[in-house]
């Protein structure tokens, strides 16, 4: 048995030093690696990071997209995508794990990203986003058309040069770039900027939309397969042409928009009516209404031709009711002569057995009868009158006896206070109470003055003799 000889010079290294060390030595030795594989555990996480795991049939190693490379990988990580992806090898040392920071992320070729669009194209058909029922017709007759694409190149000027041949409108051409990393958030911001505008603002709203570009291969029009811009085509309410690429491509676009054009001249030409056109069907209408017209006039005169030819000759109907008439006329001085006389005789025969008599019969029975009327009533009518007059007279006495002016004509004075009111006793009166005195001629005022004395006692009356009985005096009532 042999023993072991613990005492070494090498240096005992930390966990952390050893973890660093290795971490440099990746990093080092790794710092620029292009990677093919397949995507699996994809996580966006909220801090806008991605993490995700790259795999082949053997093997799979971790990686990790940071927030500010996000935005500039040409494709969205999704499960089962297959890639090339280029960044550096390290390890987290927490872990002990080794992973690759990914800095640029392309699909592997055209298959993979067929595969994506038809896994998104699933997604979106899934939610009603290429439902017939969800697009909007175009109009008949644009006042405005908006083109989207890039202001250089044949695209624009082919445009163009068709609706000014076709049809005179306004066009109002946002720029854009049509391929690489910002294309489809330029061609979005167009399309909801377009449907933003006011109607009637300084910028016309656009009536239709041309979004336009030429044609190329799949990685130059995956652009217009963005999700995103997809969304933002649904959302729109103004009728949208996607006119990308040739006939034979076809882009996520297509499916969204409310009509594909093959090319940008075929989506000119679905936005616009074609001026000479118009005219000539209009024209054609025209001459149209004016045959109907003429032939509905024609009809209408043959079918009163034909209504006339059943009815009679207008003289032959009027000839039979002129001839009733004269012989009605012809009577007619006869009949009002019959009946003159008829009325005459009837009135003869009424007015005979008419006589003064027997109008002057019933006044004199009512003239006799008045007469003895009057006489039975002027005796009642003579004493009636006679009670009256002494009932007047008896009133007028009653009068002068109660009239209280009666006694001022025989000297005496009526005492009233200021405001009016009778004074019927003095001793009511007080000191400087100020008085009226009425006498018949006029009236004077007083102040009351020194203190109030008993009056004498009145002098027993004398008793009267017998004899005829005199009705007192106006005065003896005061």
């Amino acid at each position: 048995m042999t023993d072991v000889d613990t005492d070494s010079n090498a240096k005992a290294y930390s966990v952390s030093e050893l973890a660093f060390a290795l971490k440099r030595t990746l990093e080092d030795a790794y710092g620029f690696v292009r990677l093919r594989a397949e995507l699996s555990k994809v996580t966006f996480h909220s801090n806008g990071h991605v993490y995700l795991t790259l795999k082949d049939e053997r093997a799979a190693i971790d990686g990790v997209v940071w927030k500010g490379s996000v935005r500039a990988l040409s494709v969205r990580p999704e499960q089962g995508l297959e890639v090339i992806v280029t960044g550096k090898i390290t390890t987290y040392p927490a872990g002990s794990r080794y992973q690759i920071v990914i800095e640029t992320m392309e699909a592997a070729g055209v298959g993979a990203l067929l595969a994506q669009l038809e896994r998104l194209k699933t997604k979106l058909q899934a939610e009603g986003l290429f439902e017939p029922s969800a697009k909007r017709p175009l109009p008949a007759m644009p006042a405005v058309v908006g083109v989207i694409t890039s202001p250089t190149g044949a695209v624009i000027r082919d445009i163009l040069h068709r609706i000014r041949d076709r049809w005179p409108c306004r066009v109002i051409v946002w720029p854009v770039v049509v391929q690489g990393e910002t294309a489809a958030a330029q061609v979005g911001n167009a399309i909801a900027r377009f449907n933003a505008l006011e109607p009637g603002g300084p910028v016309p709203r656009p009536d239709i939309i041309i979004v336009a570009r030429g044609g190329g291969s799949v990685e130059d029009l995956w652009a217009f397969n963005d999700e995103t811009l997809a969304r933002t085509v649904f959302a729109g309410t103004i009728p949208l042409i996607s006119a990308v690429g040739h006939e034979t491509d076809t882009t996520l676009i297509d499916f969204v928009s409310d009509r594909r054009a093959p090319t940008p001249t075929a989506a000119a030409e679905m936005a616009t009516p074609v001026l000479a056109e118009l005219r000539a069907g209009i024209a054609d209408l025209s001459a149209r209404l004016h045959r109907g017209g003429g032939r509905a006039v024609e009809d209408r005169r043959g079918r009163v031709e034909n209504a006339g030819r059943a009815l009679g000759r207008v003289p032959d109907l009027v000839e039979m009711a002129a001839q009733r008439f004269n012989l009605a006329a012809s009577r007619l001085g006869a009949g009002l002569s019959r009946n003159v006389a008829a009325h005459h005789t009837a009135l003869v025969q009424v007015s005979s057995r008419l006589s003064p008599g027997l109008l002057l019969r019933p006044q004199e029975v009512r003239a006799d009868r008045l007469g003895r009327l009057a006489i039975r009533l002027r005796p009642a009518m003579d004493r009636g009158l006679e009670r009256a007059g002494e009932r007047l007279t008896s009133l007028g006495k009653l009068y002068a006896s109660v009239n209280p002016d009666a006694p001022l004509k025989r000297g005496f004075a009526r005492v009233e206070r200021l405001d009016g009111s009778l004074v019927r006793q003095g001793g009511s009166l007080a000191s400087g109470e100020g008085v009226r005195l009425v006498f018949a001629d006029q009236t004077r005022e007083a102040t009351i003055d020194g203190t109030p004395t008993s009056a004498p006692p009145a002098p027993r009356p004398a008793r009267p003799t017998r004899g005829p009985v005199v009705p007192p005096a106006q005065g003896d009532l005061f």
